[in-house]
């Protein structure tokens, strides 16, 4: 095969300040022209493979919906069909692919698996979540935030509960937009040593992890949760619910942030557990606004990373 100068998206970082603003920008454009004609082209002759070793809603439909209505074509292929690492190894299903394909989507369990096949393949590959990753709904909470507050510098945001693949996005933000980010768990659950220190030398914002509440939440502009047992956690989880207890968002937990505190969640959503019904539906809730974000900002990366192509 020939040999393209190709990039991958695997975390946040991946990308500068200045192509995440355009990212955002053109998620916007996107965004507002989808009310008027749901068809584009900038995708057209161009095929995605979707491989999936997790269960998906708002990733799977999202990217989906994106390539076709980008002109592009999208094969999904989830963990019972082809089996990653069991039926096939992982790295010749991923070469076999780049040859049908102009660009890989892996949702995955493992990082380094995807970091791997993006050093093995020579087309682009977008991590659609791992477990220590999930850079696409970090792109739609970004642009959320932007949207509800204007914009992102100088926004103080509360993370509430496991510091989980969406909490470890949300820091990686804070290496390019002056983020003040809060992170109110228990220690056991913070993000590993290594992670955080390689977050310092490009950190543009600033990072707390905390085991208290009143702390993490006090000016808080945003309060985000996720759920308490993410997928592989299962074993533990009547473990996380006793420990998490004290971190659930409901009503008495938001009146510790700012009076018009907005509300996160990347979904799905355990109600009851991490957030109460009374939040997520509340006014202040930019949950389902987050969620339509992931079909726009996907959008966006499909062009970036595949349309200008060979």
């Amino acid at each position: 095969m020939l040999t393209r100068t190709k990039r991958d998206y695997l975390t946040l970082r991946g990308l500068s300040r200045q192509e995440l603003d355009m990212l955002l920008d053109r998620s916007l454009r996107f965004k507002e022209s989808r009310r008027r004609v749901r068809r584009d082209d900038v995708l057209a002759g161009k095929a995605v493979a979707m491989v999936f070793e997790k269960p998906s809603l708002r990733t799977r439909v999202s990217f989906e919906v994106a390539v076709q209505e980008l002109g592009g074509i999208v094969s999904f292929l989830e963990e019972g069909q082809v089996q990653p690492g069991k039926r096939e190894a992982f790295l010749d299903m991923a070469r076999t692919l780049e040859r049908y394909a102009d660009g890989l989507v892996l949702r995955t369990f493992s990082h380094a698996i995807q970091e791997r096949v993006a050093q093995a393949v020579q087309i682009p590959v977008i991590n659609a979540l791992s477990e220590s990753s999930h850079p696409c709904q970090g792109l739609a909470d970004l642009l959320a935030i932007k949207e509800a507050l204007g914009g992102l510098d100088g926004v103080k945001l509360a993370f509430l509960g496991d510091g989980n693949n969406v909490a470890k996005t949300l820091m990686e933000a804070c290496c390019r937009y002056k983020i003040d980010f809060r992170l109110a768990s228990p220690k056991a659950f913070f993000p590993d040593s290594e992670f955080l220190e390689s977050l310092k030398p490009e950190m543009a914002g600033t990072m707390v992890l905390t085991e208290s509440l009143e702390e993490a939440l006090e000016g808080a502009d945003i309060v985000y949760t996720d759920v308490w047992v993410s997928m592989g956690k299962e074993p533990e989880k009547e473990l996380r619910r006793r420990i998490f207890l004290k971190y659930q968002l409901n009503l008495k937990t938001l009146r510790l942030a700012k009076p018009n505190a907005k509300v996160m969640h990347c979904l799905p959503a355990v109600r009851g557990e991490e957030i109460t019904s009374e939040v997520l539906d509340s006014p202040c809730s930019i949950v389902f606004d987050q969620a339509e974000n992931r079909l726009h900002t996907t959008k966006a990366l499909l062009e970036f990373f595949l349309a200008n192509r060979p």
